[in-house]
C-alpha cells in the first residue's frame, strides 16, 4: 500500500524514481480505507531533504498512511523556500482540536542551546502536552529525542568531548520487543550530535526501558509509555550520503570535524560510504506503523486519548 501525501510535494517524484510507491491525496481519497493520520513536527533546517527521508522510510509498508506536516509559528525557517512551507505546512494551531494516531518529532541543530532558551521551546512544549491525549504513538529522533525526555521526565542532556558523528554498531537489548521483529542482535545506526543522555538517568525513571545501546556503552533506543513513546537518539532515516555531505561541508568552511567514524570505505573519505543501516531502518519504521500506531490506534480516531 502507498503513502498519501499532498500533490506536488517534491518528495512525490524524488522518490518515484527510486522505485518507491507512493500516490497523492487525490488518487487515495477514492480508497475506502481509514488511513494512518501522522503529524510530522519537522525542525530540520532543510524542510525538504528531511521530508524526503522520512516519506522513504514511512512508504515500505502495507498500510495507507496521510501525513500532515506540521511547522513552528514562531520561527521562520531560513533553509526551504517560504512557497514550500506555505504550500505544504500548517501551523498547530490549526489542528490542536484534531486527533492523530502518531506524531513524529525530528531534530535541530540545538545541541548546545539550552532547552528554555530555544526560541520555539513554549510552542514546541505546547505541542507535547496536546501529543500526550491527542496523539497515540509519538516517536522522536535525535535531538527531538533530546528535548521531549527532558521535558517528560526531567532527563538533561550532556555535552560530549567531541561529536558523535559516524555510524555506530548497537545492540537489541529486547529481542521479544515487537520494534525488533526481524533484526539482527546487532544493528547499525548513523550519529551527529554533540550531547548525550547517561544511562543511569533513563534508568531511574518508571516507564522507560532502555532497548536498545551502542556497543561502546551509547544510550540508543529508550521506550516509553509501553510503546507509545519512542526516543531514537540517532538518524536511522540518513541517506548513503548524508554523513559525507556534512562532513565536505564542514571543511570547506573551516569548522573543526572529523572524518565520520566506521562510514567510509577504509576510513577514506576520498572512497564512497559503506551503507550498513539501511535494512533496519526500515524494519523499526516498519515495525513500529504496525505494531504500534496501527494495532494500537483505535478505528474512530476521536475516541484517542
Amino acid at each position: 500500500m502507498p503513502l498519501n501525501i499532498p500533490e506536488k510535494l517534491p518528495a512525490i517524484e524524488l522518490l518515484k524514481k527510486e522505485n518507491i510507491f507512493v500516490i497523492d491525496s487525490k488518487r487515495a481519497n477514492k480508497q475506502d480505507i481509514r488511513p494512518l493520520k501522522i503529524a510530522f513536527l519537522n525542525l530540520m533546517p532543510i524542510k525538504i531533504t528531511a521530508e524526503t527521508d522520512f516519506i522513504r522510510l514511512l512508504s515500505n509498508t502495507p498500510l495507507q498512511i496521510e501525513i500532515e506536516f506540521i511547522k513552528i509559528k514562531s520561527h521562520t525557517s531560513k533553509n526551504t523556500p517560504v512557497e514550500h512551507m506555505q504550500a505544504f505546512y500548517i501551523d498547530f494551531d490549526q489542528i490542536k482540536e484534531h486527533k492523530y494516531d502518531a506524531l513524529i518529532i525530528n531534530g535541530a541543530p540545538l545541541d548546545f542551546v539550552e532547552y528554555e532558551d530555544v526560541k520555539y521551546w513554549d510552542e514546541l512544549t505546547e505541542i507535547l502536552d496536546w501529543a500526550k491525549t491527542n496523539v497515540t504513538a509519538r516517536f522522536f529522533i535525535c535531538w527531538g529525542a533530546f528535548a521531549a525526555m527532558y521535558y517528560y521526565y526531567g532527563i538533561p542532556k550532556y555535552v560530549l568531548p567531541k561529536k558523535r558523528f559516524g555510524i555506530y554498531e548497537h545492540k537489541v537489548k529486547d529481542a521479544k520487543n515487537p520494534i525488533f521483529r526481524g533484526f539482527d542482535d546487532y544493528f547499525y545506526m548513523p550519529y551527529s550530535r554533540h550531547i548525550e543522555v547517561h544511562k543511569e538517568d533513563v534508568e531511574k525513571v518508571k516507564g522507560l526501558k532502555i532497548i536498545a545501546e551502542s556497543t561502546d556503552g551509547d544510550v540508543g533506543i529508550v521506550m516509553g509509555q509501553r510503546g507509545r513513546e519512542f526516543f531514537v537518539f540517532g538518524h536511522p532515516e540518513y541517506v548513503a550520503d548524508t554523513l559525507a555531505n556534512e562532513y565536505y561541508r564542514d571543511k570547506e568552511q573551516g569548522k573543526p570535524i572529523e572524518i565520520p567514524e566506521h562510514y567510509f570505505e577504509n576510513d577514506d573519505p576520498r572512497k564512497k560510504p559503506v551503507v550498513r543501516w539501511r535494512s533496519h531502518a526500515n524494519l523499526l519504521f516498519t515495525n513500529w506503523l504496525n505494531y504500534f500506531v496501527y494495532q494500537a490506534t483505535p478505528y474512530d480516531i476521536n475516541s484517542i486519548h
